[in-house]
């Protein structure tokens, strides 16, 4: 007598996280074309904010440096400056034009573009730009990361699958079920791109990678056994890199003996940062008046640029930019929640979350809350392919926005 499989429904946590989305999509359901309104206008006004608060702190950080580097005291600025326009423009086109459908059908091909530019890296085409790795590719007019491009096309690339798969994830059969769709597969996808950076000993990048990997691997489903187990088989890999990367296992043991230190040395950086944090008292010396720019800091519009907002705007300023990076993620996270669909939804979670993460990393970093990993400032920190790539992610995000629900989920 044939018997029935022992089926049991999804855990309370699956439940949550399903009901966390709009639309209940199926392979076998046609998706229906919602309808298109206009952006989220909050969301774009906190991202101009933060754009424009960028702008002023690149050039009051960069022009005793582009001074001295580059004989022009706006090189740098202009440069942002460029940058912005260009990919200000092009956003604009996809905001207009792009539907949620077309992220979704695009994004298998972006990571694939995301892949091979990896691959490119390692070849004599990829390039060390003064960082003792190479992680770049040269195009003379313009110098790409391809990494900062992979964490987008993962964003991308697991909204899809998750979406696409969503009952075989909340599916009891391990191996054709919540085993092989929510981590053998995904896992798969976060392990290619995270090998590749892994060569390039950018461990910054793969952390960011491995996090944003989880978080989506979470919201998609996948059961809480899997996601604690994959969490501490990533914590024991990196804990393996910075064993085998001599300067990764050099930055984690200056931070934890930062007072034994060298301070003209391996803690200069750190130790002059932080002292631009505390010189900023209250309120700060006022814009255009800091010190530590001056040479202490190096490169100061870079990764540190935090340190030249506390030191020129003190506490307030601090808190300021905070509370604006805290307005981005919340109406981030509102349009996901109002997304017209899973996939969206998902996508949208993402692309928050990882501007959400880089701000966490990066202050933790300058105030040496942990290893100076070489994580930039969202829209702050300078930089042609990451400025780019955030705006883009922006446009992404806010043509999401014109296709909402707003019923409340």
């Amino acid at each position: 007598m044939n018997q029935e499989p022992n089926i049991t429904a999804p855990t309370q946590g699956q439940e949550r996280r399903r009901r966390t989305f709009q639309g209940e999509e199926t392979n076998n359901q046609p998706e229906a074309m919602p309808q298109k309104g206009s952006v989220d206008v909050p969301f774009m006004l906190i991202t101009a904010a933060l754009v424009l608060f960028g702008c002023v702190m690149i050039y009051s950080a960069s022009f005793v440096f582009a001074e001295k580097h580059h004989d022009e005291s706006t090189y740098f600025i202009t440069r942002h400056v460029v940058f912005l326009l260009m990919s200000v423009a092009f956003t604009a086109i996809v905001v207009y034009f792009c539907t949620p459908r077309f992220w979704k059908d695009f994004s298998y091909v972006f990571y694939g573009i995301s892949v091979v530019l990896l691959l490119l890296v390692l070849t004599p085409l990829g390039t060390d730009l003064n960082s003792g790795a190479r992680r770049w590719i040269d195009l003379r007019v313009l110098t790409i990361q391809p990494s900062e491009l992979a964490k987008l096309a993962l964003v991308l690339t697991l909204a899809r699958f998750l979406s696409e798969h969503q009952k075989k994830i909340m599916s009891p059969h391990r191996f054709c079920g919540d085993f092989k769709y929510g981590v053998l597969y995904p896992g798969m996808l976060i392990a290619c791109v995270g090998g590749l950076i892994a060569l390039e000993k950018h461990i910054s990048a793969l952390a960011i990678i491995g996090m944003l990997g989880i978080s989506l691997m979470f919201l998609g489903g996948t059961r809480m056994k899997w996601i604690f187990s994959i969490a501490g088989v990533i914590a024991v890999a990196a804990c393996l890199l910075i064993i085998l990367f001599p300067y990764a296992f050099a930055r984690v043991d200056t931070w934890l003996n930062i007072e034994e230190a060298d301070p003209l040395g391996s803690a200069w950086q750190t130790l002059q940062g932080l002292m631009a944090i505390g010189s900023g008292g209250l309120f700060g010396k006022g814009l255009g008046n800091s010190q530590q720019k001056y040479g202490f800091v190096s490169q100061p519009q870079n990764d540190f640029i935090f340190t030249i907002v506390c030191e020129e705007f003190g506490f307030i300023g601090a808190l300021l930019v905070i509370g604006l990076f805290a307005a981005f993620v919340w109406r981030g996270f509102y349009i996901a929640r109002h997304a017209p669909d899973r996939c969206s939804a998902l996508m949208v979670y993402g692309l928050t979350f990882k501007v959400a993460l880089q701000v966490i990393l990066n202050i933790a970093v300058v105030t040496n809350s942990m290893p100076n990993t070489g994580i930039s400032l969202p829209f702050f920190s300078y930089g042609g392919t990451s400025l780019m790539l955030q705006i883009f992610e922006v446009g992404i995000i806010l043509s999401i926005s014109r296709y909402a629900s707003h019923k409340k989920i």
